[in-house]
């Protein structure tokens, strides 16, 4: 079976590797997305166990068209019957990069128009259109001349985990967090902290990767359940495969914020993901805190004067760095911010950089190697 998951840019690679780590064969990065193949089970793991996917689609036809006559007629060749009945709905969405097909909403209008008159001729009625959760999910993406048609077994966006039952202005997105935990090199033996935890996020999926904790435990419904050939048993066994892989993990996952409703919305959400006791978070402002006892991996999102306001943001991003260069010998610190004079301002110099997307915001993250004294980086490499 062809499989596709989608992905933010810059994620490609640590996605390729997890689908490695659940056995996919035939991997390929592309962009924002990773071609794989695998049977029904590891479509089922995919989305329950993949930390870094948005969005597991299964193509169904590929082929060329150069007019919207004939994308018509290609799209109602297909035969839809295969994947759902005039009883049921449909929703369709589009992505083109086409001077032929330069509009998204009008591709996918046709599409919806050929695959409901297919079942008009043949039945006199014709499945309805159901934007929130249709049995059927069509993904068009056209290059070109070139069309791809896909079917989702997802459903909703695999980065609604589920825990997040308390927000903050400008969160950061699961799948991003969760990127950003295995982009660093925290190997979880050691202590891992966030000093600007904001609603919690990165500390949850970094205590649920540590804890060997499926990310999608918590959703009761995917769009594959919607399929002729749900196989509710293989579910079923899926699950309890992934749940029998659960570990207690026993080093500290530590968060502060300036902000006390921040920290009360972080608990309810570490409650809510099932991680009471996983992770301990207090109220404090990072330049104030104590440093834990080296070493340790330090990841933050802090605000970038954009989403987020300060009122000096190239001071607030100076007493980052001062504080990190003062308190935290021995650390490895990843911070991740579209604001570039913040960066400068930090004062240190970087031993990584990678270009990562907080929605629609360009960002890098970086990362800082705080040695003993002024010991001298090594080996050091920047990566765009």
């Amino acid at each position: 079976m062809q499989l596709l998951a989608k992905t933010l840019h810059g994620l490609e690679a640590v996605l390729a590797e997890e689908l490695r780590q659940l056995g996919a064969t035939k991997i390929e990065e592309r962009k924002r997305a990773v071609a794989f193949e695998g049977d029904l089970q590891l479509m089922y793991r995919a989305n329950l166990e993949l930390r870094t996917a948005i969005r597991i689609l299964m193509p169904i036809a590929n082929f060329k068209a150069r007019n919207e006559d004939e994308f018509y007629d290609k799209i109602k060749a297909i035969d839809w019957e295969q994947y759902m009945n005039v009883k049921q709905t449909l929703a369709v969405d589009a992505v083109t990069a086409s001077k032929t097909f330069n509009h998204s909403k009008y591709i996918a209008l046709k599409t919806k128009d050929a695959i409901v008159d297919q079942f008009r001729e043949k039945y006199k009625k014709r499945p309805n259109v159901r934007v929130y959760n249709p049995h059927l999910g069509v993904y068009i993406y056209i290059h070109d001349e070139q069309v791809n048609v896909s079917i989702d077994s997802t459903g909703e966006s695999l980065h609604k985990r589920g825990y997040r039952v308390a927000s903050v202005d400008a969160p950061i997105n699961e799948v991003l967090a969760a990127g950003m935990i295995l982009l660093s090199d925290w190997d979880k033996e050691g202590l891992l902290m966030d000093p600007m935890c904001g609603s919690g996020t990165l500390l949850i999926e970094a205590a649920m990767y540590a804890n060997h904790i499926p990310p999608n435990r918590l959703r009761t419904h995917f769009a594959f359940m919607n399929w002729n050939e749900y196989d509710q048993d293989l579910w079923e066994k899926v699950k309890k495969q992934a749940d029998d892989h659960i570990v207690d993990h026993p080093h500290p996952i530590l968060g502060w914020d300036k902000n006390l409703g921040c920290v009360r919305k972080t608990e309810q959400n570490i409650e809510a993901a099932g991680l009471t006791g996983k992770i301990e978070v207090n109220r404090k402002r990072f330049e104030r805190l104590e440093a834990p006892p080296a070493p340790g991996t330090i990841i933050m999102n802090p605000p970038y004067d954009e989403r987020l306001a300060e009122d000096n943001i190239e001071e607030f991003y100076e007493i980052i760095g001062d504080t990190l260069k003062k308190k935290y010998a021995g650390f490895r610190a990843w911070l991740i911010t579209s604001s570039m004079d913040g960066i400068k301002k930090v004062g240190l110099r970087t031993s990584r950089k990678m270009t990562l997307f907080n929605g629609k915001l360009e960002c890098k993250f970086v990362k800082y190697e705080m040695y003993e004294g002024s010991k001298k980086q090594k080996n050091e490499v920047v990566l765009e």
